[in-house]
């Protein structure tokens, strides 16, 4: 009888662990903000947003997300809904303002990023991936570039998730 008690909670515990080990493995639903630019540079301020700019901007977009969905770990969770409802907000520059529009679609995680333009030649993406439940940075990086081309912006980015923030790890 005694036994059959231990072999009994022992199959129960293989049960919840296995189910465990399988949401692990589970891609984490994930909300990703555009990126945005600060453009601090002498150009920018004096002549504004430039189209190849913006241009550059939607496809780091585009190649994030594609990024996060390859390595697995990552499933996208449509951010339209909360972007167009707060508007006026840039989710990389709103002191963690992300983590709530994130909860409010029902993301895990939640990732903003912004290119930083200090010249045409020196320019650092950033990003940084949240747990919307507790708020708690998983993971932050920056990378420095050389050149205003769509080929640095796109090398930089695959760079920093490779090589910094390990998205495996969130």
């Amino acid at each position: 009888m005694f036994t059959v008690k231990i072999l009994s909670w022992a199959a129960f515990l293989c049960a919840v662990f296995a189910g465990t080990a399988v949401l692990a493995n589970q891609p984490s639903p994930t909300a990703v903000f555009g990126f945005g630019l600060d453009d601090t540079s002498l150009q920018g301020q004096e002549s504004g947003p430039r189209a190849d700019q913006q241009q550059r901007l939607q496809d780091l977009n585009v190649q994030l997300r594609d990024l996060l969905v390859k390595s697995g770990c990552c499933s996208l969770v449509d951010t339209a809904p909360v972007v167009r409802q707060e508007a006026a907000i840039d989710p990389w520059n709103c002191k963690g303002c992300d983590v709530d529009l994130a909860r409010k679609i029902g993301a895990r995680i939640s990732v903003t990023g912004w290119v930083q333009k200090v010249s045409n030649l020196i320019l650092n993406i950033n990003l940084v991936a949240r747990d919307v439940t507790t708020g708690r940075v998983l993971s932050a990086g920056s990378v420095d570039i050389r050149g205003n081309t769509s080929e640095s912006w796109s090398r930089g980015l695959s760079y920093l998730l490779k090589e910094r923030l390990h998205p495996a790890n969130w």
